[in-house]
């Protein structure tokens, strides 16, 4: 198992928060709470180690371009693909209501 940290710039907090996924062979869950004003931190712990640059890659790119809510994003991973990631990131931000 290995825990890794990302930090990125983001606008204000959401009043909602969100849990999507399970985890389990294959999948992971993402867990969303308003953050610190500014800051939108995720704390990714995976069962496949050595992968940290893969996830600094798929956040780059889903971010790139646009500035996220301010939020704290716990994920639990289980050896997602980086589709599952996205998909399960963007139910997450649909359903604390940040398209």
């Amino acid at each position: 198992m290995e825990t890794l940290s990302f930090e990125f710039p983001a606008g204000q907090p959401p009043k909602g928060r969100a849990l999507v996924g399970v985890v389990g062979s294959g999948d992971l869950e993402v867990l969303l709470e308003p953050g610190k004003p500014g800051t939108l931190s995720i704390q990714v712990v995976t069962s496949v180690n050595g992968a940290s640059l893969r996830w600094q890659h798929l956040f780059e790119r889903m971010f790139d371009g646009q500035t996220p809510p301010a939020l704290s994003i716990d994920i639990h991973d289980f050896g997602a693909t980086p589709g599952v990631v996205r998909l399960r990131l963007e139910q997450g931000f649909e359903e604390i209501g940040h398209d």
